[in-house]
């Protein structure tokens, strides 16, 4: 049996009318860039959030870059964030000019230690950028009380974790902003790059889609420089059929997290995911840890099965950031975290027989390893 990793075309398959009948349009009404579809796709994602605005925009990369830019973050700034992500998170900071503060993660729920935060802050900090990781949400009410304490922005990495919450909040809904990614893997997908900013500052909200469209509010009345980073029409149609499916999809990666769990506790010396207290999970990834990664990835391969590793290196030790000086040891959980996590298959579309094949796979390679 083959596996993969993602299934991206099974979801499109599921959904194939509306997906085609959606590019169509599109294509003809010529609505590219800007347009209807944008419009319809940015406040039907502001009012399933329950947020004033949404900006569309390119990538959730841009997002980043667009709150830290508006935000007025650059030369001579430190903005604090995970030691454990992808780059697009601190690589936005550095390109504002400002520096990249890491700090190491939990070592339960692999998210920023807010316990560790307060050693990092110094008088040139100017705003903190969570990361919900994996769908599971960082210790936000820990994280903005410490904002509120040094006047620091809260920034909210949203990429992985679409209508995450902790308490019943969503994530995405605390701090000053928050970045969408709709990277095609991710939960809400589109079929190319796209992204947006949810906030509920009016004034921070102009000025991010006048910075997102070349400084411009109204076409060729440019009242700042700015960027070309814009939801094209395309995308936007798409995430719109796609967005009333979410939930579904989501209580599909809840379901499917629960066989995992049921299916492996107990196995060897595998760590599997735990989930926050009061919070919801929406797994846009499962991973898992063990000391036996590295033979575990290379035996379920062997039998069809496609995994990942997010993400093989931490941040600070990465040679981008070589600059810095970073010692492993100076974030020892992100630094042992990285040698032993595994994602498995996680999607809505993930058949019992697929996940039975996997489990058994799994609880094989774990019998063997014990005679």
């Amino acid at each position: 049996m083959k596996v993969p990793f993602v299934d991206l075309k099974s979801q499109y398959l599921e959904i194939k009318n509306d997906i085609d009948t959606a590019i169509e349009n599109v294509i003809n009404e010529t609505a590219f860039i800007g347009g209807n579809y944008v419009k319809i796709f940015k406040e039907d994602f502001q009012n399933a959030y329950g947020v004033k605005h949404c900006i569309p925009v390119a990538n959730g990369t841009d997002a980043i870059y667009i709150v830290l830019k508006m935000l007025g973050i650059g030369e001579g700034d430190e903005v604090i964030t995970s030691a454990n992500s992808w780059i697009s998170t601190s690589e936005t900071i550095s390109q504002t000019g400002a520096k990249p503060v890491f700090v190491d993660i939990d070592p339960i729920y692999y998210t920023i230690d807010p316990s560790k935060i307060e050693d990092k802050i110094t008088p040139r900090t100017k705003a903190i950028i969570p990361v919900h990781l994996y769908g599971q949400m960082a210790d936000i009410t820990s994280i903005e009380a410490i904002c509120k304490s040094y006047n620091l922005y809260l920034i909210e990495d949203c990429a992985q974790s679409h209508f995450s919450s902790l308490n019943g909040i969503k994530a995405g809904l605390t701090g000053i902003a928050s970045t969408f990614s709709f990277y095609p893997g991710k939960n809400l997908g589109a079929y190319g790059d796209a992204g947006c900013i949810l906030t509920n500052n009016s004034e921070l909200a102009e000025k991010m889609t006048m910075f997102s469209n070349h400084g411009a509010l109204t076409k060729h009345n440019h009242l700042i420089e700015g960027i070309n980073s814009r939801l094209d029409g395309l995308q936007a149609a798409i995430l719109s059929v796609k967005l009333p499916y979410l939930h579904d999809w989501t209580e599909a990666r809840i379901a499917n997290a629960k066989k995992y769990y049921e299916g492996l506790i107990g196995i060897g010396d595998l760590q599997l995911p735990k989930v926050r207290p009061s919070s919801k999970h929406t797994y846009h990834l499962y991973v898992i840890k063990t000391k036996n990664r590295d033979a575990l990835k290379v035996f379920l391969e062997s039998h069809g099965v496609e995994t990942a590793i997010h993400y093989p290196v931490a941040l600070p030790l990465m040679p981008a950031y070589s600059r810095f000086g970073a010692d492993a040891q100076e974030y020892p959980v992100g630094s042992d975290h990285v040698n032993k996590i595994l994602s498995l298959p996680m999607y809505p579309e993930l058949s019992d027989e697929q996940m039975n094949y996997i489990i058994k796979l799994i609880r094989s390679f774990y019998a063997d390893l014990a005679c």
